[in-house]
């Protein structure tokens, strides 16, 4: 564990923060002591989630014994009889004036839009009448083909406050990838706009959107919110988002509907089959967003809540409950490259953000860039920084206090499964460069070895012991829960096993350290690959990188490869490749040392940025990349091209060899 602190807190964090105030009057025995109330809200956790549901203010005072069913993981089931909407928790204001602004729309393909409380309320007052219109009521299904824009949070609380369920994707997906979601859950209603512009490109998805009514035969009504074109139209019987949102008297309400009740699903990536359609309720959401925005990155009244996210990605969810703490959100739409790196800190300085989120992989890419925002920006009001999508090495940690400011990181890790993240920060602890600072409060996460044995201070696999709110409803169509069991209680009783790698220090830090299943071990050496990446993009003619290891039926060592993507300009000489080889052997190990590096035109992402590690070992071992990957799921589907013809070369070598 490193011990470069680059941020700490100041000496009165206790006392002016939210979770030293919720500490303060719920468990004040562990005031000033985070490990102490961590250990409270996982070992207590009736008191502690009772306390959240009354700290938000979600309802009428319950008993602790009223929170947890007695049922163990998977079963275990939360505030029974207790009725909720999340829809009426966001837009009550809790803190935000009616007249103040409450949501900020940046968009490259229209002007900026600005709601506030009031306008934001009577938007989705008029849309949710017009869903009812259309006939949508509890359990339907609304899906929105839309991007990160105002309408997309109002379409989705219209949804919520009726108890309909939403899904949604944005529209730079392909007809497969969306039929492959929403025809596994049958919609009554799609949303989507005409096209929208991503930098400077006009990208008409009109003939997508096409292809979409005709293979979801289920959808009885279709809503156009014309974006690129304000006089488009579609095919078919179907009406604007004018027409959705005419006038009405009718009021606001919002259905009360059980704690589990299911408000959004969201999609797993779809890189190795049909992507799963993972359920989450009303209340466990509520309560997690609450929990999460307000306690460890300290939301509230009078922020301002921006994180960079599509609405196919779990972080636009975690974005828009930012208006549970009273904070309002900023919302963009377009290219964040475009015209350059700078454009989403401008997007922070225009916008008077005060905490920003980024993925990891933007974040090493303006350090690649070298642009410095501290320079040419102001960010005075920034007091947080947020990072996710894959683990932020040291010299991501660095950009940011040089090149941003000396702020507090929050390195968070979770996912899709559960809709926020289970390993992050905390505005009482410091920051150590390349750590992750905590386990966030009601997730009793741990690292086992094989043998279901806790570790400390050395790689193992990431698990929750005990349940948490905002574990998932469970997977559409999964009426046994057999996927969903398989998904992640196979390995140990009782025990989510999440598919990392993670190490838990004594201070309670941790650090992960990639995908368990995409591990490096030869010779009993074991390596999370993303340790391997913070040593090899180090370099400054490395823009970016990944590693996989290729075992040995025998029982050798079998082969490491290495692939890097070079920075414009440079070449992959043998003065770079030894300089590379030299830096993994001092740094990681001997047995470490690639068999063979290689220069590649991109790296394999997924929509979200994550590293295709397994799918591109199962194409080096012989798979298709159309067996392993959907295209639909990745940024670049032509990257796999380069991995499938170097696995097929290299296997007729080994033929002829």
């Amino acid at each position: 564990m490193t011990d470069d602190v680059v941020w700490r807190p100041p000496p009165d964090a206790w006392s002016v923060s939210r979770i030293g105030q919720f500490a303060e009057h719920y468990h004040p025995a562990a005031l000033g002591n985070y490990e102490a109330l961590w250990r409270w809200s996982v070992e207590e956790p009736a008191a502690f989630w009772a306390s959240v549901w009354d700290y938000l203010e979600i309802g009428t005072p319950l008993a602790p014994e009223s929170v947890v069913g007695g049922e163990p993981m998977p079963d275990t089931t939360w505030f029974d009889g207790a009725t909720l909407n999340y829809a009426e928790h966001l837009l009550r204001g809790n803190g935000l004036g009616d007249t103040e602004v409450a949501v900020v729309g940046r968009s490259q393909t229209r002007r900026d839009r600005y709601l506030t409380l009031g306008e934001l309320r009577e938007e989705v007052r008029r849309a949710a009448a017009g869903l009812r219109r259309l006939g949508v009521g509890p359990g339907d299904r609304v899906v929105a083909l839309l991007p990160n824009v105002p309408e997309a949070l109002v379409a989705l609380l219209a949804t919520a406050s009726i108890g309909a369920i939403w899904a949604s994707c944005p529209p730079e997906f392909g007809a497969r990838g969306i039929l492959d979601r929403w025809g596994q859950i049958q919609p009554k209603v799609l949303i989507a706009i005409d096209g929208y512009r991503y930098g400077t490109k006009e990208m008409d998805i009109g003939g997508v959107l096409d292809q979409i009514r005709r293979g979801l035969p289920s959808v009885q009504h279709a809503v156009l919110l014309p974006y690129l074109d304000p006089a488009a139209t579609i095919s078919g019987d179907a009406q604007t988002w004018s027409d959705l949102t005419a006038a009405t008297t009718e009021p606001l309400r919002f259905e009360p509907v059980p704690f589990a009740h299911p408000l959004y699903i969201l999609s797993s990536s779809g890189t190795t089959g049909r992507p799963k359609q993972i359920v989450h309720g009303h209340g466990g959401i509520l309560l997690e967003h609450g929990k999460q925005l307000a306690l460890h990155h300290d939301l509230g009244p009078g922020d301002r809540f921006f994180w960079y996210s599509t609405t196919g990605w779990m972080m636009w969810n975690y974005l828009i409950s930012g208006l549970l703490t009273g904070s309002s959100i900023v919302m963009f739409d377009g290219d964040p490259a475009a015209p350059s790196l700078d454009t989403l800190w401008s997007v922070v300085d225009q916008t008077d953000v005060t905490f920003a989120g980024f993925s990891a992989p933007f974040i090493m890419a303006c350090r690649g860039a070298g642009i410095r925002p501290v320079d040419t920006l102001d960010l005075h009001r920034l007091r947080g920084i947020g990072s996710t999508g894959a683990p932020l090495p040291d010299a991501g940690f660095r950009w940011i206090a040089e090149a941003v400011g000396p702020l507090p990181v929050s390195n968070i890790s979770g996912g899709t499964d559960v809709c926020s993240a289970f390993v992050g920060g905390a505005p009482v602890l410091p920051v150590r460069s390349g750590a992750i600072s905590c386990r966030q409060l009601g997730w009793r996460v741990e690292s086992f070895d094989s043998d279901g044995q806790p570790l400390r201070g050395v790689d193992g696999e990431l698990v929750i012991t005990a349940p948490a709110p905002s574990m998932p409803v469970g997977f559409w169509g999964d009426e046994d829960r057999r996927r969903y069991r398989a998904s992640y209680f196979n390995s140990f009783d009782s025990v989510w096993c999440h598919g990392d790698w993670i190490t838990i220090f004594d201070d309670g830090s941790c650090a992960i350290s990639g995908r368990s299943d995409a591990t490096l071990n030869r010779g009993g050496v074991r390596l999370g690959t993303a340790d391997f990446y913070s040593v090899i993009e180090e370099h400054d003619m490395i823009d970016d990188s990944l590693v996989v290891h290729l075992e040995d039926e025998d029982g050798g060592l079998g082969d490491l490869l290495a692939f890097v993507v070079l920075r414009d300009g440079q070449e992959l000489t043998d003065e770079l490749l030894d300089e590379l080889r030299a830096r993994l052997r001092a740094e990681l190990s001997p047995r470490h040392v690639p068999d063979d590096i290689q220069a590649a035109p991109a790296v394999p992402r997924t929509i979200s940025g994550k590293k295709l590690e397994v799918p591109v070992k199962r194409i080096l071992l012989g798979a298709a990349a159309s067996q392993v990957a959907s295209a639909s799921a990745l940024q670049d589907p032509d990257s796999l091209h380069f991995f499938e013809a170097f696995g097929e070369r290299r296997r007729d070598d080994q033929t002829r060899g």
